[in-house]
């Protein structure tokens, strides 16, 4: 049977910060799905800072909006299972508002280092990751989040191009911290739906 209820294996969520957050959503009438559109707001306002304010306050604060985008993607799925709060759309919220925020925070960099068509691509080869993992699910395997540029990595790259954009702009003026972020997502996407496609291709040839 297809895997619809894979996971993301995250150390995170075991932590006991996590759980206590976690425990507290549950108390209140939050929902999981709105958990996952909070995500979007995250994601849209650090995209925002990162076009039209790219000073280093503003950079800094991009990232901070990254990491909530994070937290909301982690939170959504605990209150969901650990807190009982299931929903028959949940699956549904789990994906698109994701691909939504990685959409929202690639295109927007690529126009940040004035470099549109690298933010277009990157996001169109973040979104293949995603679908080549669920094509690997819908043919009946455990889905794939293997990178090297899986969702959290991708964050993390563009955090870290962030932060070190913002020292930079402070420094020198200049935006290679935020180039080499896009670079590195687009390439690194790019191998990341290879690995998967190989790996998938590997277990249906297994299973012939």
């Amino acid at each position: 049977m297809p895997t619809t209820d894979a996971r993301r294996p995250l150390a995170s969520r075991g932590t006991r910060w996590a759980g206590a957050i976690a425990s507290g959503l549950v108390a209140t009438r939050i929902t999981p799905n709105q958990i996952s559109m909070i995500s979007i707001v995250f994601s849209a306002v650090g995209a925002w800072l990162l076009v039209a304010w790219p000073t280093p306050a503003g950079l800094v604060l991009a990232a901070v909006c990254v990491q909530l985008r994070l937290a909301c993607n982690l939170f959504d799925g605990m209150v969901a299972i650990e807190g009982g709060k299931r929903s028959p759309t949940g699956a549904l919220y789990n994906e698109l508002p994701d691909r939504t925020a990685d959409s929202l925070f690639i295109v927007a960099l690529g126009y940040a280092i004035g470099l549109p068509w690298l933010g277009w691509l990157g996001a169109l080869l973040a979104a293949l990751t995603a679908y080549v993992r669920a094509t690997g699910g819908a043919l009946g395997f455990v889905q794939d989040f293997r990178g090297p540029m899986a969702k959290p990595h991708r964050m993390a790259v563009l955090t870290l191009g962030c932060l070190a954009g913002a020292v930079e702009v402070a420094t020198v003026g200049s935006h290679h911290a935020l180039l080499a972020a896009a670079v590195i997502i687009a390439a690194g996407s790019a191998l990341t739906c290879v690995t998967r496609t190989r790996a998938i291709a590997a277990q249906l040839r297994a299973a012939g």
